[in-house]
């Protein structure tokens, strides 16, 4: 069970200031409408005053500006989403599990594995791989030749890293995800009337911080290399082709589909189920919403939604307009008709 804090202990971790009782005890943290009298909250959206005011918590962490809340217990602080998180970390840290190689795993003689990372059953690491201080491998881990896993890196159950991939340091890689499978890349044998395949030779190159959910597949390089940036984050169910680089500080959510040779700019979110064609260039800070098909460059900064990426401003405006057609239409024609009535009174 974790241990209780107090609220002044808590506020002195997260850089907060308490309001209320700073010695009262608080034994874990939940929602705003599931907190029991012995939990912490936060509060950072308007939309949800309701529940705020419903609240069995402890106390909230929210901004100065947050409604006042009769008897509440409150710590203040600039980002309560954030200090939320901090706390929450804190509470519910993750348990490093012993050293050491299961008498279950298969681990190749000329692999290189750190005394302190911990190797479970049936996992198995090919010749040449290295597997870094303090990196965790769970069950049915395939680690396959001349992979480098960096320092800290958590990888779950069944996940696969085929040949020569290279992951960075505190990596964490969720169940069933596919890091360094061929790319898709064929070419048609007009002759033979068969798809050829085209060798891929090259690799993929995760950087440091790095989580990557379950499910995920990204794609070796034809040539080159498949680069995820530093802190990206990406969802369950992503599709990264060959050759994609995504630039640092990313979001990428489920559903995702990054055709190949794709280029993604520093801090882009894309929504669920974005589809994004090959060879697009996309700048730094875009963000695109949920189910958008982009087939064109984007630029710095865009906001762009639709089956054609428009810009959001642009998408907005014609679904807002969508609903008015049938009406649209028929005042068309009215005042067709009545154009025609007036040339033909001109005629006369």
């Amino acid at each position: 069970m974790n241990a209780s804090k107090t609220l002044g202990e808590i506020a002195q971790r997260i850089g907060g200031k308490v309001e209320g009782d700073v010695h009262a005890r608080v034994g874990g943290v939940a929602s705003l409408e599931a907190a029991g009298k012995t939990q912490l909250s936060y509060f950072a959206n308007p939309r949800y005053r309701k529940a705020l005011l419903g609240t069995q918590a402890l106390a909230v962490i929210a901004r100065e500006d947050a409604p006042h809340v009769e008897g509440m217990n409150w710590i203040r602080v600039a980002n309560p989403a954030l200090a939320f998180a901090q706390v929450a970390d804190w509470f519910n840290p993750r348990t490093q599990p012993p050293p050491g190689v299961d008498k279950a795993a298969r681990i190749h003689p000329e692999a290189c594995i750190h005394p302190s990372a911990c190797i479970m059953a049936n996992v198995v690491i090919e010749k040449g791989a290295v597997v870094g201080a303090h990196t965790v491998l769970f069950p049915g881990v395939f680690i396959g030749e001349g992979v480098v896993l960096g320092e800290g890196c958590w990888l779950y159950p069944n996940v696969v890293v085929m040949d020569k991939v290279e992951v960075g340091n505190r990596v964490t890689i969720y169940a069933g995800a596919v890091l360094g499978a061929d790319g898709f890349g064929y070419v048609f044998d007009v002759e033979k009337k068969a798809h050829v395949k085209i060798p891929q030779t090259g690799v993929v190159h995760i950087e440091d911080d790095v989580e990557i959910g379950a499910g995920t597949c990204i794609d070796r390089a034809t040539t080159g290399e498949t680069v995820i940036g530093r802190g990206t984050k990406i969802d369950n169910l992503v599709q990264i082709g060959h050759n994609v680089h995504i630039g640092p500080l990313g979001l990428i959510c489920g559903q995702v589909g990054i055709a190949g040779s794709t280029t993604i700019g520093a801090g882009v979110v894309l929504a669920g189920q974005v589809g994004i064609a090959d060879h697009v260039e996309i700048g730094n800070r875009v963000m695109v919403s949920a189910q958008t098909g982009i087939g064109r460059d984007v630029e710095d900064g865009a906001q762009v939604s639709g089956y054609s990426g428009f810009r959001h401003v642009d998408w907005l405006k014609f679904m807002l307009s969508a609903h008015k057609l049938p009406e649209l239409l028929k005042e068309v024609g009215r005042l067709k008709r009545r154009i025609e009535e007036l040339e033909k009174e001109e005629n006369l």
